[in-house]
């Protein structure tokens, strides 16, 4: 999704695209993901300054790309069990609308009027009207097309190609990529290879520290539109934030225009592991059905991992990589690429062209890990893997 973003604004801005996947569109982390576009799940800063554009742009998109990417501005629902949760949710939200969010405190007696199916006795929630959701693969799909609608010969696709080795001039410069099928010429690169981001830098020759957080889904039988919102636990917000390499759980339940239920959310650090987790299964279904009891008697016909390209400081790196010029790296959004991805192909488009930026971009420039790294040597601490 963040390529075809990416692919999409770089065309509109005039420039000619080449896009190489050594899959089919949307064959790994995009295909994997829920097509969340949130800002309720995210505190003041960069990063919500960042979705907050790409909501923005998401709505202009969706009234741009076919009705079956399935945009639907459906809105969230965080719920706490306790009086202390809803405190902390309670201040959570008063930053985040002094951000710009909206966010509607809903007292425990009015939850049912959200959600009817909602367990009895939470302690009350916030409502998120701007969350919204799409079909990930369909939406990266057309997006590629409209890309291509731009104008004669601004898009190229090169699917089932995998690159083999980044191309450089004598002053170290990008001069494109190569590919068993050939090579590329260019002068930028755009690493928009998510969780495989780390991997591709180092074809470069530079470390930029992505890494691999799996997580599962668990997809209902096809349903009447039991869940209207997409409904979380407030733990899954700390989760989110949180760095820990172990599995961590939180109830995360939707449903989708198609009918299915997505049941998330779970995190951990296994490498590329796509071992099914039974236990991991079991404590997404327990912490569902408790949000939800009319789910208990609901068939999971399936279940799918993927892999969220994750950084330590949970920022994406976006922007150009000042070890090797024409190199801009466009990843490690975890778990918001889906939403991020607008805001991060116009960037990414505004730098290639020399144009200002919407937004201010240094937070999520690359060179901050090389500030880090500098940090560690000289404190006598190897660099950050």
């Amino acid at each position: 999704m963040v390529g075809a973003a990416c692919a999409y604004y770089a065309a509109r801005s005039g420039l000619h695209v080449t896009v190489i996947d050594r899959g089919p569109v949307a064959g790994g982390t995009t295909g994997a993901g829920e097509g969340n576009l949130l800002v309720s799940d995210k505190e003041p800063g960069p990063e919500l300054e960042l979705a907050l554009l790409s909501a923005r742009l998401w709505r202009e998109l969706a009234a741009e790309l076919p009705s079956c990417i399935e945009y639907e501005r459906k809105g969230g629902l965080v719920v706490a069990s306790t009086e202390a949760g809803m405190s902390t949710l309670r201040d959570f939200a008063a930053g985040q609308g002094r951000a710009g969010v909206e966010a509607v405190e809903v007292p425990p007696d009015r939850l049912t009027d959200l959600e009817p199916h909602l367990a009895p006795g939470l302690a009350g929630g916030f409502h998120y009207p701007q969350d919204a959701q799409v079909q990930p693969a369909l939406a990266a799909a057309h997006l590629l097309r409209a890309a291509a609608d731009t104008g004669p010969g601004r898009l190229t696709l090169r699917l089932g190609e995998e690159v083999t080795a980044v191309l450089t001039g004598a002053g170290g410069e990008v001069r494109g990529v190569r590919t068993r099928a050939g090579d590329s010429q260019a002068p930028y690169v755009v690493n928009a290879t998510g969780t495989w981001g780390g991997r591709f830098a180092r074809m470069a020759g530079v470390e930029l520290p992505v890494l691999p957080r799996r997580g599962f889904v668990l997809v209902t039988e096809p349903l009447p539109r039991v869940v209207r919102h997409k409904v979380y636990s407030a733990d899954y917000v700390a989760d989110v934030a949180s760095g820990s390499a172990a599995l961590q759980t939180s109830a995360v339940v939707e449903g989708t225009p198609a009918g299915p239920v997505l049941i998330g959310a779970s995190r951990e650090r296994v490498g590329f592991d796509r071992t099914l987790s039974v236990e991991v299964l079991r404590r997404l279904a327990a912490q569902a059905t408790r949000l939800f009891p009319v789910l208990a008697e609901v068939r999971a016909i399936r279940a799918y991992a993927g892999f969220r390209p994750y950084l330590p400081d949970h920022l994406p790196a976006i922007g150009p990589d000042p070890r090797v010029p024409g190199l801009l790296h466009a990843c490690g959004h975890e778990g918001a690429g889906i939403g991020l991805a607008p805001a991060t192909g116009l960037l990414i488009a505004a730098m290639v062209t020399g144009r200002e930026t919407p937004i201010e971009a240094g937070p999520f420039a690359p060179a901050r890990f090389l500030r880090e790294e500098a940090a560690s040597l000289r404190e006598g601490a190897a660099p950050s893997p």
